[in-house]
């Protein structure tokens, strides 16, 4: 059986790598899932091999990944093993500044990715390819599985769009590995970076049972609600409830696979997904439920709600379509009660002036498209479909792996 390999391991495990980044000045972007097989941090595995980064940079949610929501901003620290600065990129930055990097030769980036456009670590990155190019500074993206595999789904962010949750014109769920899309992001820049990337071995995201997370892999949490493989297979989907008054499960021990609230019509949205969406369930099994949510939407009261599971036999993350599946659920949801409050309105990621839902969507176009009582599912799978076929055709040249 052939051995799979991060991109951290790769690295380590290459000597002209690592003489040479023994002679450079490296910074880190690092979370807590910036780890080795063996649970050594990226961190501590490389200076065990005698390349001390001159700084490390933190993520949202922190290098540490101690805060729990979003818009819980993290400060700067010394790290107290290795007394090296802690720069927060979710603080009084969200960009690294000319300062941060101009004395930095090179840049090891190393953040386990969910596949999701809204998920902010590809924010991030953008954001060190962007300013990285006119310091000269090298990139060196060490890659790391994409729990959702090939699948392609969502709709792409319309231009002028753009925030934090959405950084460039791609879909929902994105179907690269976070090195793949380096290039993909790089090769849009009008000054692009100095690029590497340290590939994986043997990882191949198209086969059953494992879709882009090879089984042998322990999961550790990239942020405080990413507590699984089935969150992250359904992140995609999920994350649009956060712009709605839906609970999506936080507060409770199942974030982001769940959906519901009081009022939620649980049974009846459960036999419409299962009656028509059919092959677009990729095999996934759902089951209604209640929660109470200890904290955030709903705090207090007793939900009523649908489960989503993908860790059965059956599951095939490629034919799996979350963003539909969710996109569905709320038009279902406004179908059977109209006339219920269903979009949230409040700052969402510092965005002022747009709702969350479209914010996250990247455009209005969802939620238009679920409050049109003429539009149906047919109309938003055609829109789907060519969004994805669009989609594979741009990114073909930028597969490193099956």
């Amino acid at each position: 059986m052939t051995e799979f390999s991060y991109g951290i391991e790769c690295l380590l495990n290459t000597p002209s790598l690592v003489q040479s980044l023994r002679t450079h000045r490296v910074g880190l972007v690092a979370h807590p899932a910036s780890l080795t097989q063996d649970m050594t941090h990226t961190l501590d595995a490389l200076i065990a091999v005698g390349i001390t980064p001159l700084r490390v940079f933190g993520p949202q949610h922190g290098v540490r990944g101690d805060k729990q929501d979003n818009m819980v901003e993290s400060p700067d620290f010394i790290d107290p093993v290795h007394q090296i600065p802690v720069i927060s990129l979710y603080g009084h930055h969200r960009r690294p500044t000319k300062e941060m990097i101009e004395d930095l030769d090179i840049i090891i980036f190393d953040l386990q990715d969910l596949g999701c456009r809204i998920y902010t670590y590809i924010s991030t990155l953008h954001y060190f390819l962007e300013a990285a190019g006119p310091t000269g500074t090298a990139i060196w993206v060490l890659d790391r599985p994409n729990p959702a595999g090939r699948g392609v789904d969502g709709l792409r962010l319309e231009p002028g769009e753009e925030s934090f949750v959405g950084v460039a014109s791609i879909p929902c769920r994105y179907g690269l590995t976070i090195g793949e899309l380096a290039g993909w992001f790089n090769d849009q820049l009008s000054q692009p970076a100095a690029l590497s990337v340290i590939e994986m071995t043997h990882y191949d995201p198209t086969t059953a049972p494992d879709y882009g997370w090879p089984s042998r892999l322990a999961w550790v949490n990239p942020s405080p609600n990413a507590s699984s493989l089935n969150m992250a297979r359904l992140f995609s989907g999920t994350v649009l409830l956060e712009g709605t008054l839906l609970s999506e499960g936080r507060g409770t021990t199942t974030p982001l696979e769940v959906v519901g609230s009081p009022e939620f019509p649980a049974a009846h949205i459960k036999h419409r997904l299962e009656k028509n969406l059919g092959t677009e369930l990729g095999g996934l099994r759902i089951r209604t439920c209640f929660f109470e949510p200890t904290f955030h939407k709903h705090q207090g009261q007793l939900c009523q709600g649908l489960q989503f599971h993908t860790g059965i036999p059956q599951f095939n993350a490629q034919d799996c379509h979350p963003y539909l599946i969710f996109a569905y659920v709320l038009k279902l949801l406004r179908e059977a009660q109209p006339d219920t409050a269903l979009w949230r309105n409040h700052e969402y990621e510092y965005e002022l002036d747009r709702l969350p839902i479209d914010v996250i969507n990247g455009g209005n176009g969802l939620r238009t498209w679920v409050d049109d009582d003429k539009q149906g599912l047919e109309q938003l799978r055609g829109r789907l479909d060519i969004t994805r076929d669009e989609w594979i055709r741009d990114i073909s040249a930028y597969y490193r792996y099956p």
